[in-house]
């Protein structure tokens, strides 16, 4: 687990949602979101953990950090 501990504006709650849902949730709220906002994608589906770093890199956001939490990962997105 992260020893970083974050305080996320926005948190997208994609648990038990699979492929490209978690993915587009994330989308969502990043669009409405203000340039320099923290996203936390909570997600169970195991393919999120590259899909959404290549969108995030191709969108030009960055992501900071994905932390495994158990019985899910937090994937940690700043705005661009």
């Amino acid at each position: 687990m992260s020893q970083v501990n974050y305080d996320p504006d926005v948190i997208v709650d994609s648990r038990d949602a699979t492929c490209p849902g978690p993915l587009m949730d994330l989308i969502g709220k990043v669009k409405s979101a203000e340039s320099g906002a923290l996203l936390e994608l909570r997600t169970t589906d195991e393919g999120s953990k590259n899909d959404v770093p290549d969108w995030i890199d191709k969108a030009g956001h960055e992501l900071l950090e994905t932390v495994d939490q158990g019985d899910y990962w937090s994937i940690y997105v700043e705005k661009s």
